[in-house]
C-alpha cells in the first residue's frame, strides 16, 4: 500500500472492547485496515472482573474453538472442556449429566491474564489495532461498528466469585425457589469458582434466592468458598428487526443476539462481529447474513424460553430425567437448539409471548452519524460487550 492509498484509508472505529467489539476489530485489521477501539472502561472485560462461564459447544456440529481458529480468532486463553457434570431438581435428586465430546468448555471473563476478553485483546494490538480505555464516542463519522452490551435487564446473575481447592466440575439447580425460570449454578475451574443464581423474573427477590442458592449448594455438593467476593451481571434478549444504526452494524448484545433459553450468548456475539466486519469489508448485507445465520437459532431459542417458563419445577424434574437417559447429551443439545418444524408452528406463539424489556431503537435514516439514536446519546457504564 502507497503512502497515498494509506492517508486515504479511513479508520474504522469500534465502540466496546468486548469479544464482539474484539472481534470485529481483529477481522478487520487481518484485512490490513487501521483500526480504533474504544471502551469506556479502564479495563477489558471490566463488568466481568473474574467470572466463570460456559462457551457452549453444541449448537454446530463442529467444535467451536476449531470454528474460532477458521475465523482467525484467537484460543490462546484458558478453556477447560467438560464431558460431565451434575444437575439437581429442587428436590435434590441428583443426575448425572454425559457428553462423548465437550458440551462447553469453562473460561473466564474479564482482564486477567488467561482470560477470553485478554486473550481478544493481545490478538487486536498484535495485528495493531489501537484500543483507547476510559473513552466513550458520541459520535461516530467513520466506518465502524457498535457493540457497547446490553441495554436493559432480561435476565440478572447474581453470586460470588470464590477460591477453592476442589475439584473442576459444574454443578446446575432447577428450582424456581433458587432461580425463578432459570437456573443455578456452580462453575469450578483450576482453583476458582463462580456460584450464582440466573434469574428471568422476580429480580427483586433475589437476595434471598442468592442465600438460597448458597444453601443449596452448601447441602447438596459441600460448597466452601474461601475470599469470596460478590458479582452480579445483567442479560438483554430480543431478535431486531434490524441491526444497523444509520450505516453501522450493531453487533453482540446491543444488538440482541442471546441465547433467550439459558443465556449462553457468546459464540452468537463473537460470530456477529465477525460479520459486521465484513460487511464492511465487502459491502455485504449484514442484516440478511445474520438472518440466515444466527436467526434460526435466535427463533428456535425464543420458542424453547416460553416453554421453559411454563415447566414449573416439576417440569424441570421431567425435563432433567429425559436429558440425562442419553448418553450423549451434546448431541441432545444440538437437536433442542435447532429449529424444527414443530418449532418453526410455535413460534408465532412464542413470539406473542415473548416481550424484551428493551425497545427496537434501530435507526433506519443512513445519513445518522449518533452512537445512538432517538435520545440514547451515551454508552451505559460498564455494559461494553
Amino acid at each position: 500500500m502507497t503512502s497515498r492509498q494509506q492517508a486515504d484509508e479511513p479508520v474504522y472505529q469500534i465502540a466496546g472492547a468486548g469479544p464482539a467489539g474484539l472481534a470485529a476489530a481483529i477481522t478487520l485489521a487481518r484485512a490490513g485496515k487501521p483500526v480504533v477501539v474504544h471502551e469506556a472502561r479502564s479495563q477489558v472485560g471490566y463488568r466481568f472482573q473474574r467470572d466463570l462461564q460456559g462457551l457452549e459447544n453444541w449448537t454446530t456440529r463442529g467444535d467451536v474453538l476449531d470454528e474460532w481458529r477458521e475465523l482467525g480468532l484467537s484460543t490462546d486463553f484458558e478453556a477447560e472442556p467438560f464431558r460431565h457434570g451434575y444437575a439437581f431438581d429442587a428436590w435434590g435428586k441428583r443426575y448425572e449429566v454425559n457428553s462423548i465430546e465437550p458440551m462447553f468448555y469453562m473460561i473466564e471473563r474479564g482482564p486477567r491474564p488467561g482470560s477470553l476478553d485478554s486473550a481478544l485483546l493481545q490478538q487486536a494490538r498484535e495485528l495493531g489495532v489501537e484500543v483507547r480505555f476510559n473513552s466513550r464516542l458520541e459520535r461516530l463519522d467513520a466506518p465502524g461498528v457498535l457493540a457497547v452490551g446490553p441495554k436493559a435487564a432480561d435476565a440478572i446473575a447474581v453470586g460470588y466469585h470464590f477460591d477453592t481447592e476442589r475439584e473442576n466440575g459444574f454443578w446446575v439447580i432447577c428450582d424456581d425457589e433458587l432461580a425463578p425460570k432459570g437456573y443455578a449454578y456452580l462453575l469450578i475451574m483450576n482453583g476458582r469458582g463462580t456460584v450464582k443464581t440466573c434469574m428471568f423474573e422476580r429480580f427483586g427477590e433475589q437476595k434471598v434466592c442468592l442465600q438460597r442458592t448458597l444453601a443449596a449448594y452448601e447441602k447438596l455438593v459441600g460448597l466452601e468458598m474461601k475470599n469470596p467476593r460478590f458479582h452480579g451481571g445483567a442479560g438483554n434478549f430480543r431478535i431486531p428487526q434490524v441491526s444497523v444504526q444509520g450505516r453501522h452494524p450493531v453487533v453482540g448484545e446491543q444488538a440482541g443476539f442471546q441465547d433467550t433459553l439459558w443465556g449462553f450468548g457468546i459464540r452468537l456475539a463473537v460470530r456477529s462481529g465477525v460479520m459486521a466486519a465484513h460487511s464492511l469489508l465487502h459491502g455485504e448485507d449484514y442484516d440478511r447474513r445474520w438472518k440466515q445465520e444466527l436467526g434460526p437459532q435466535m427463533e428456535a431459542s425464543v420458542v424453547n424460553r416460553q416453554i421453559f417458563r411454563r415447566l414449573g419445577n416439576r417440569g424441570y424434574r421431567l425435563f432433567l430425567r429425559v436429558v440425562t437417559r442419553r448418553r450423549d447429551v451434546r448431541a441432545f443439545l444440538y437437536r433442542y437448539y435447532g429449529m424444527s418444524r414443530t418449532k418453526r408452528l410455535l413460534l408465532p406463539w412464542a413470539q406473542a409471548r415473548y416481550r424484551s424489556n428493551r425497545k427496537d431503537l434501530a435507526c433506519h435514516d443512513p445519513g445518522c452519524d449518533c452512537i445512538w439514536c432517538q435520545g440514547e446519546a451515551r454508552l451505559v457504564d460498564g455494559q461494553n460487550d
